[in-house]
């Protein structure tokens, strides 16, 4: 395209053991077993329980040392050898300026018919956006009608599944012309005022993912619970645990991102749709995991408009995305065998 410098295409990165992860891993596993044995002995003590409760609790609490020195050794390993080599590894790639800013901007939607309308209208007002797409997951309601009338291009994608309608997101943006993608959702909790704040970053990035963990800029009162930040910083930090050396991460869950055409193209076949509401954990750590360069960018997060259908309808349901993007972290994440999802 003109007025376009592309990168050239990334190579395999070099595959560096995860030691560090590996051994925060056997380390937390360790002193779970150890306060299960602290918890054990009290139980054993008011109930005055003799052998063989009293060598089983000995036991429980001598092995429990086991799993938490392998693991101090594998992170102290890791730290002293590797993590240069990974910090090294995570720069190699020259990335070349973009020179043509305008964006393609994605949205998703669901029965949000209250603000898809208002979401669309504020994303096609910014001067760099060039086309706004609206991705309707099979809506019961207006929505498509309502994205239409505010100037949106409509795709209905009908399998259901928060996955599949940010997958259908990111084919449908391939199709538009121009080299920057922009990832949001349709609730009005994510304006379109920030997408020069992801500009600013996306000469050192593939992927530039918005973080709403910065106090300041987000809204007193949204769906996000103290429950749900907090959780979402964890699960943040275990991923950069996981691919220590890469960069520095605290929102694992957040929609909003901007991205370049060629690391999209070279992620597609990789992601898999059927992964549901943890999709953007899968998307981030696939991401990491090929060797594409990832930035955070502060943004802000504002109250909903409509009702929330998502990972934030209650810390309850929030507990169990969680759980899976742990699980999905540390077990690895299904893998899509569906042509239709092959570019």
């Amino acid at each position: 395209m003109p007025g376009v410098v592309t990168a050239p295409s990334a190579t395999q990165v070099k595959k560096l053991p995860p030691l560090f992860f590996l051994g925060s891993l056997l380390i937390v596993f360790g002193l779970a077993v150890y306060f299960f044995g602290i918890a054990f002995s009290m139980f054993r003590l008011i109930f005055q329980l003799g052998e063989p409760f009293h060598t089983w609790n000995m036991t429980i609490l001598w092995y429990s040392g086991l799993p938490t020195t392998l693991g101090l050794c594998l992170a102290g390993l890791d730290l002293a050898l590797l993590l240069p080599a990974k910090r090294r590894e995570s720069r190699r790639k020259v990335l070349a300026p973009v020179l043509d800013r305008h964006v393609v901007v994605a949205l998703t939607a669901y029965n949000d018919e209250t603000s898809i309308g208002l979401a669309v209208a504020d994303f096609v007002s910014h001067p760099l956006v060039t086309r706004v797409i609206v991705v309707d997951n099979n809506s019961r309601d207006r929505t498509s009608e309502a994205a239409a009338e505010a100037g949106a291009r409509i795709v209905v994608e009908k399998e259901p599944g928060y996955g599949r309608c940010v997958y259908r997101c990111l084919k449908e943006a391939l199709s538009e012309d121009g080299e920057l993608i922009v990832l949001c959702e349709g609730d009005m909790t994510f304006r379109a005022a920030d997408i020069d704040k992801l500009l600013a970053y996306v000469d050192h990035a593939d992927v530039v993912n918005g973080t709403r963990i910065v106090e300041q800029l987000r809204d007193y009162s949204t769906q996000l619970s103290t429950f749900m930040y907090y959780g979402n910083f964890f699960v943040g930090k275990l991923l950069e645990l996981k691919h220590l050396g890469r960069g520095t991460f605290t929102d694992i869950g957040t929609t909003y991102k901007l991205l370049r055409r060629d690391s999209l193209v070279r992620l597609m076949p990789q992601l898999n749709p059927a992964v549901n509401m943890e999709f953007n954990a899968h998307f981030l750590d696939t991401a990491l995991g090929s060797g594409e360069r990832l930035v955070e960018c502060p943004i802000t997060f504002h109250p909903r408009v409509g009702v929330s259908k998502g990972g934030n309808v209650n810390n309850a349901r929030a507990l169990k995305v969680g759980l899976r993007m742990i699980l999905g972290l540390c077990f690895g994440w299904p893998t899509s065998h569906d042509p239709r999802n092959i570019l």
